[in-house]
């Protein structure tokens, strides 16, 4: 009974009960949920792909005892990119889809190397390379939007089969799946783990923690390219503007599921659990056509009250 631990009940119990609420305050249709019919639910799954692939970069990075601030600029860069190669320059995706991941793999990677060679703090660094990549993507296109996938054209076609359900959600699965592998069944994982719950007992083990960052930071920027890929296909444009605080939903996700903002714990199935529960909740408040600003500050009252029983869970635990 490993799997149903105490860590694992926490965010299950989050999405039972965000689940409930779903139901009991959805508004009805012909007499049923709407939350519950079966075009919502597809909705939901789609939505939550790309929140789903930024959180579980995000967990890689925090259980490695960093954070990183970039991912939604990363995504506005990696869509950016994408659209002007492949629809303005006539690329072939086979050229364009690389270019984009390039882009955000080379900035996630510079963010590890100066966290990791400069002992600087990921969170100044990350937020640096937030603002830094999404002035890039806005140069690029001299901060136009680059509208793609409106044709009947061989890029247009490209562009609707990517932005399709059964396209989008078994990514957010199979980046998930590669993620709990990666965390769990590779030495890479173990590294990870180590360097976040004590990078002094993993420098004396032997471990090249800073090879460990700049890995672990450049496979951020390449999920983070992916999302981007998908949210331009499924938005049909490229945006440098887009993206804007999904590095809070990620982290909210992330945090929900389990994962400890002190580094060292956590898991991706925990974030797939948070990632869906933000999801349903976000979709509730759209339901119910709650304004955007106040479902921001929910988020952040959900963040925090996360944290807070994390701490407290983690200090029951230690007594126990």
């Amino acid at each position: 009974m490993r799997f149903l631990t105490q860590q694992w009940m926490r965010p299950l119990f989050t999405l039972v009960f965000v689940v409930v609420l779903a139901t009991v305050f959805s508004p009805t249709r012909d007499g049923f949920p709407v939350f519950w019919k079966v075009d919502n639910q597809l909705n939901v799954l789609r939505q939550v792909s790309e929140t789903g692939i930024l959180a579980t970069a995000m967990t890689l990075v925090i259980i490695g005892g960093g954070i990183d601030l970039s991912v939604g600029s990363l995504l506005a860069l990696s869509g950016t990119v994408f659209a002007y190669t492949f629809a303005r320059k006539d690329w072939p995706l086979a050229m364009a889809v690389p270019a984009a991941l390039f882009a955000t793999t080379a900035f996630g990677f510079a963010s590890g190397a100066i966290v990791a060679r400069m002992r600087m703090q990921p969170f100044i660094v990350t937020l640096a390379a937030m603002i830094g990549s999404r002035g890039f993507a806005r140069w690029l296109v001299d901060n136009a939007t680059i509208d793609i996938g409106f044709g009947t054209g061989y890029v247009d076609r490209v562009i609707a089969f990517l932005a399709l359900k059964r396209v989008v959600v078994p990514t957010f699965l199979i980046v998930a799946l590669l993620g709990y592998g990666l965390l769990r069944l590779t030495r890479f994982g173990r590294y990870l783990v180590a360097v976040g719950g004590s990078e002094v007992a993993a420098q004396l083990s032997g471990m090249n923690v800073g090879w460990v960052k700049m890995r672990v930071y450049a496979l951020s920027g390449f999920l983070a390219g992916i999302a981007g890929i998908i949210h331009a296909c499924q938005n049909h444009q490229g945006s440098p503007n887009a993206g804007v605080a999904y590095e809070l939903d990620a982290i909210a996700a992330a945090v929900i599921g389990g994962t400890s903002l002190a580094g060292g714990r956590g898991g991706i199935l925990g974030t797939v659990v948070g990632t869906l529960a933000l999801g349903i909740l976000s979709n509730l408040l759209g339901l119910n056509n709650v304004d955007e600003n106040m479902q921001w500050m929910l988020k952040a009252i959900i963040i925090v009250a996360a944290v807070w029983l994390q701490t407290v869970g983690t200090k029951k635990d230690t007594l126990a």
